[in-house]
């Protein structure tokens, strides 16, 4: 066997494998004689066909199976032994008239091969990594909440402004019939909160869907309509007006604060207010780190220049899936997964010239502190390590379970990464200011 490779250009190549009958003959024979001794073929005893026979209705078939084998163990070996990094799979040369009896075999593959490049961390422009604080405004707004979350329902005869009002809406010529409890202070304009202001159990208001909502979502759960009817949707229903009721806040008092905390954990406003801070913090640094993480990606990818084989990529998507694509969709195909397959090869650079790995242990630990956490929503906040073994051990029988932690923890240690080398700067922002700046004045 004898394997050659010429280069096109830098990204492309093409390796020629020559295959002589020596390479597989003495397989293929040893496979035959095994057919033979257990070939049950009518008018001869098992063990009995003649070879000549055997060769004729298997021959082919045995021998192709085994110079594919071949090629794809010395491909494979030359591709490890070259340290040639291949995007894709080697693509087959198109042969419509190979000789299969010939002494000498030739096969063609094209190769489609990953670029050089250099990895910038520090742009010119700082990356900002944002510290989200929560502001008095928002734990005051949460402690609100959960005193009407814990409050009491009182029926009421009028509609007031923090009225629960609960009603059916109708409209007879789209079949829309749904009972709802709503606010008024879901509804987008102030003309629709004043014709509810009032109102009595029985009355019956009429209301034009077009901007009765600000999100449209709100709507659609509202009427009770499907995701494709709801956009543009410009009709009138009618609100029928079933039960009205105020509630009474709870008190902020130490049977409260023990439901939501546990026994003593808070005693008092100050403590609550602290919980409640420490909390939204968690989830706001999940969603900075995600942020940072987002805009280092974009950054690495709009920056870091390299060619792509397109051209080879293309044709190779064109058969990689499940079902097979024509050329144009391999095209549009290659155009949505470009960028994410640009930052692939990015991310892999830098995890290779990093010497980021992870462990089984990393995996387990991982998984250990994420059912952990799940555990203490439940109320369930000592585990012993045996529990939560065992249950990691459940877990990460399932691969897809298993992947799916390591890219995370992976994630994390690129993160790491990037703020330990990349021109970041830490911005302190409530997270009101947050949404404004990075997602506009919503």
């Amino acid at each position: 066997m004898n394997i050659t490779r010429e280069n096109i250009d830098a990204l492309n190549a093409v390796v020629k494998v020559d295959i002589a009958k020596e390479d597989y003959s003495g397989k293929v024979e040893k496979i035959l004689t095994d057919y033979r001794k257990t070939a049950n073929i009518p008018g001869f005893r098992k063990g009995h066909v003649p070879m000549g026979m055997v060769k004729k209705q298997y021959g082919k078939a045995v021998l192709v199976d085994e110079v594919n084998k071949l090629l794809q163990d010395a491909l494979n070996k030359y591709l490890t032994e070259e340290k040639l990094d291949v995007l894709g799979n080697p693509l087959p040369k198109a042969q419509d008239n190979l000789d299969w009896d010939a002494e000498l075999l030739s096969f063609e593959f094209e190769l489609g091969l990953a670029p050089e490049f250099e990895v910038n961390l520090s742009p010119k422009k700082a990356i900002i990594d944002y510290n989200i604080t929560a502001g008095d405004k928002m734990i005051d707004d949460q402690i609100l909440n959960v005193q009407k979350q814990y409050g009491k329902l009182i029926a009421s005869d009028v509609v007031s402004k923090d009225s629960e009002i609960t009603g059916v809406f109708k409209n007879e010529e789209r079949e829309i019939e749904n009972t709802v409890t709503l606010t008024l202070d879901k509804f987008k304009g102030k003309a629709t909160e004043k014709k509810f202001i009032g109102a009595k159990v029985g009355d019956v208001i009429t209301l034009k869907t077009k901007g009765l909502y600000a999100d449209d979502h709100e709507l659609m759960h509202a009427l009770k309509v499907s995701h494709d009817d709801i956009h543009g949707l410009d009709i009138e229903v009618t609100f029928t007006i079933t039960e009205i009721n105020e509630r009474e806040l709870a008190e902020l008092n130490q049977e409260l604060f023990d439901k939501l905390f546990g026994e003593g954990v808070a005693t008092s406003i100050e403590d609550v207010k602290e919980k409640i801070k420490e909390d939204a913090e968690k989830q706001f640094k999940q969603q900075s780190e995600q942020k940072l993480l987002n805009d280092v990606t974009e950054h690495l990818v709009e920056n870091t220049k390299f060619d792509l084989p397109a051209t080879f990529l293309q044709k190779w998507m064109q058969t990689a899936g499940e079902k097979e694509l024509t050329e144009a969709e391999a095209q549009e195909e290659y155009a949505k997964s470009e960028k994410s397959l640009r930052y692939q090869l990015i991310e892999g650079k830098l995890i290779t010239e990093n010497n980021i790995k992870v462990s089984m242990d990393d995996i387990k630990d991982h998984a250990k502190q994420m059912i952990k956490a799940q555990m203490a929503q439940f109320g369930q906040m000592n585990p012993t390590d045996k529990e939560l073994e065992d249950i990691a051990a459940r877990v990460l029988s399932n691969q897809d379970e298993a992947r799916r932690i390591s890219e995370q923890i992976i994630s994390q240690k690129l993160l790491a990464l990037y703020k330990e080398k990349a021109n970041i700067k830490t911005k302190d922002i409530t997270y009101e200011d947050f949404v404004k700046e990075v997602y506009g004045d919503k």
